[in-house]
Order: C-alpha cells, then structure tokens, then sequence
C-alpha cells in the first residue's frame, strides 16, 4: 500500500519529513506556498528519522561531536530570524517519539484529506508550544483544530496498514538516497533541506532534466 497524494493536477512531487523535524517546521510556510503557487500534487511521506540516520551514515543530534551540535544550533537560529518565526530552539519535548503522529499524517491522507495543515500544527506544537507531540492527547487536539475526528484518524493511525505505509516510506527514501528532513523528490531527484526549496521551484519551472549523483 502506498500514500495517495493530493488531488492537484500540477506537478507530482514527494515531501520526506517527519514531525518532529525543526528544519520542516522552519520551512513549512515556504514549502506551503509553493505548493500552492505552482499547485504542486504533493505525496507527504512521513519516515522513520532514525532509521534513515541509520542506513546513511547520519547521526542523531545528542550523539553528534559538540561542534556540529553548536552549528546546527547556529542555523536554527539564524533560519528562525530569517523566516521571522516564533520558535524555541531547544524545546522542553525534543528528542521525542515522533511515530504516532507521522502516522496520524498518514491516515489522514489515506482518508483522501490534505495533511498540509495538521503537519503545520503537530510542527509548531513542537517547536513553538512546548507541546510533546508523542501524548496522543496533543495530536487528538491538532485533529480536532483541523476539524477532524480525531477518535477515528488516531485508530487509523494505529493500525497495521498505515504502520506498513510508515516502513515502506522510509524504504522508498532510502532507495532515493533521502538523508534527512525535510527532502523533496521531483522526478527522481532529492532535493534536501528546506534551503533548497527555490532549487525544486527552478527545476519545475525550468523543465531541465532531473540530475543524478551518480559517480
């Protein structure tokens, strides 16, 4: 089984992220007008962060050198500045298990529902709210804010099926060298970080060839 996608009929696009991702909640507005000025068919793909860390040769953030813990906190900080947003750059619930609610993302697109504005909440709860987006509560409220029931999306998001959807995301990321949150794949293509989110407007717009890191 796989995620079904919005229903737009401009380009397809896939968007690999997690809910618990500061540079998707950096990037979330961003991304969200694009795809709204292009009317871009998006595939939300929820992954497994950690597996993905994993397989490619990434480390989770308390496990990395202090350095690069001290420059990831830098671009935090400047990104938040930049995009102008409210945010805390060491929350009270980071790290957290964020697999309750990507998969609530997931049986919501199941449902043929657009997730764009639950992603948005689960994220800010995250990093603006102090909110631990791992309480089933907390991700009940988000459904409820976006006007869903939230009883029946959660025992969705629950179930075996969508927790197969979950796996077989983070298996189709790694088959197209996804190293991190968020990335977006435009024909084959991964274009990581939401830094690079004008690079996936330019490849769109212009119609050039999907390029390859193949060596």
């Amino acid at each position: 089984m796989i995620a079904m996608s919005s229903a737009k009929t401009g380009p397809k696009i896939e968007y690999y992220f997690t809910a618990i991702s500061p540079f998707a909640y950096l990037g979330h507005a961003v991304f969200m007008e694009m795809v709204q000025r292009l009317d871009l068919d998006v595939t939300y793909r929820p992954v497994q962060l950690g597996k993905i860390f994993g397989e490619s040769g990434g480390v989770p953030v308390p496990q990395r050198h202090p350095a690069r813990i001290r420059n990831r906190m830098l671009e935090l900080l400047r990104w938040k500045d930049h995009r102008g947003l409210e945010m805390n750059v060491q929350p009270k619930f980071f790290p957290t298990n964020p697999v309750l609610a990507d998969c609530t993302i997931i049986a919501l697109q199941q449902e043929g529902k657009d997730p764009s504005a639950l992603i948005g909440k689960l994220l800010r709860k995250v990093w603006a709210e102090e909110a631990d987006i791992a309480e089933r509560s907390v991700i009940a409220a988000c459904l409820s804010e976006c006007g869903e029931d939230a009883d029946a999306i959660l025992a969705t998001a629950e179930s075996g099926a969508v927790a197969a959807i979950y796996e077989a995301n983070t298996q189709r990321g790694l088959e197209l060298d996804i190293i991190g949150a968020p990335c977006v794949v435009y024909q084959g293509e991964a274009f990581w970080g939401q830094d690079k989110f004008g690079f996936v407007e330019e490849a769109i717009t212009s119609c050039r060839p999907a390029y390859t890191g193949a060596v």
